[in-house]
């Protein structure tokens, strides 16, 4: 695992290119310690999570888990995140392949920037598995059923291009240069107040399950941390005075 702090934005880097990232019990590990780190650094507000080598993650290491040694954390469950996401932003760049773990990491990402040629799918029907550590959800979650079930049951790869039509992906890049366009989305989150970002991810996150009657109570409640804070009487004084904003992060 390579971490690397490039102002606000961390990017942290699948680092076993001789298997096309697959994730074995020490990468779940390391994923989990460097997404805890993320999270208690105050000055860290955006991650970018990819892989080396020129693909994104082919999955579990299957050989590893042959013998018994499955990629589990204690914390964050199956392959170190995708039971606990981190409560900051994350971005997944998608160079090459995102396949089976490797594309429930990519789900697990509140954005997915892609190669023009990736590939995402989840194989593990072929495999006599399934893909429990979130794909399956995530998938039904953000495309119409037809498209989840096409993936869910043949465990065909589908291209970043036509997933980006279904708004699975949000942005496309020419390949090997997936982390710059990452890297710029991520810079565009960054230099928004910390906590109106915070609440806003989490009312996205939260409000599926809000009946309708609760949900602006709800919001309203969430987001009165943004609108009673520091920075957004800073914000309305950088406006005022026609300068860039000096966020406090409270």
């Amino acid at each position: 695992m390579l971490v690397e702090r490039r102002g606000p934005v961390t990017v942290i880097t699948l680092n076993r290119p001789e298997v096309r990232n697959a994730v074995n019990l020490a990468m779940a590990q390391a994923l989990e310690r460097a997404i805890d780190a993320f999270e208690a650094d105050p000055d860290a507000q955006v991650a970018v999570l990819t892989g080396a080598g020129g693909s994104f993650c082919s999955g579990m290491d299957l050989k590893g888990a042959a013998r018994g040694e499955f990629p589990m954390t204690e914390k964050r469950g199956p392959l170190g995140l995708t039971a606990k996401p981190p409560v900051k932003p994350l971005i997944a760049a998608v160079e090459g392949h995102a396949l089976a773990g490797g594309c429930e990491l990519a789900l697990v990402a509140d954005l997915i920037v892609a190669a023009e040629d990736a590939q995402f799918g989840i194989p593990e029907p072929k495999r006599g598995l399934a893909a429990a550590a979130g794909g399956v959800l995530r998938l039904r979650e953000r495309l119409p059923r037809n498209i989840a079930m096409e993936l869910a049951l043949t465990g065909d790869p589908m291209p970043a291009a036509r997933l980006a039509e279904l708004g699975l992906v949000n942005a496309l890049a020419p390949a090997g240069k997936v982390l710059d366009a990452a890297l710029d989305l991520a810079g565009r989150i960054a230099a928004n107040a910390p906590v109106s970002v915070r609440v806003s991810k989490r009312i996205v996150d939260e409000a599926l399950d809000w009946t309708t009657e609760e949900a602006f109570r709800r919001q309203g409640d969430i987001a009165s941390a943004a609108v009673l804070s520091e920075d957004a009487t800073e914000g309305v004084l950088a406006f005022t005075e026609k300068r860039p904003p000096v966020w406090k992060g409270r």
